[in-house]
């Protein structure tokens, strides 16, 4: 048997995950069955969709309040926000740090 690592370990290791979903209950269950390591912040362009949602009044493209909504530690939402991106694109992360950021 070659000596491989266990598949989902290995696979989670270059799989991530975004935000871009436009519902509560699906950021909640993607919270729930992905280690937190493995999402990235996801959003559409500023104005791409257009609209107010008639169920909230918020605009369809304001995902960051789903997960600011989520029960879970500050620490993790700055994963998704920001360090795990900065973890997964190092180039990006040298150039934030470069610019004092």
């Amino acid at each position: 048997m070659l000596k491989q690592p266990p598949l989902d370990g290995h696979v989670m290791q270059n799989v991530y995950f975004d935000t871009c979903v436009y519902h509560q209950p699906g950021i909640d269950l993607l919270f729930r069955v992905i280690d937190v390591e493995n999402i990235l912040f996801g959003s559409e362009m500023v104005g791409a969709v257009r609209g107010i949602d008639p169920e909230t009044g918020h605009h369809f493209d304001d995902t960051k309040r789903y997960i600011d909504a989520l029960d879970i530690p500050a620490e993790h939402k700055a994963k998704v926000f920001e360090g795990n991106a900065r973890r997964v694109y190092p180039r990006l992360d040298r150039l934030l740090k470069a610019r004092g950021k």
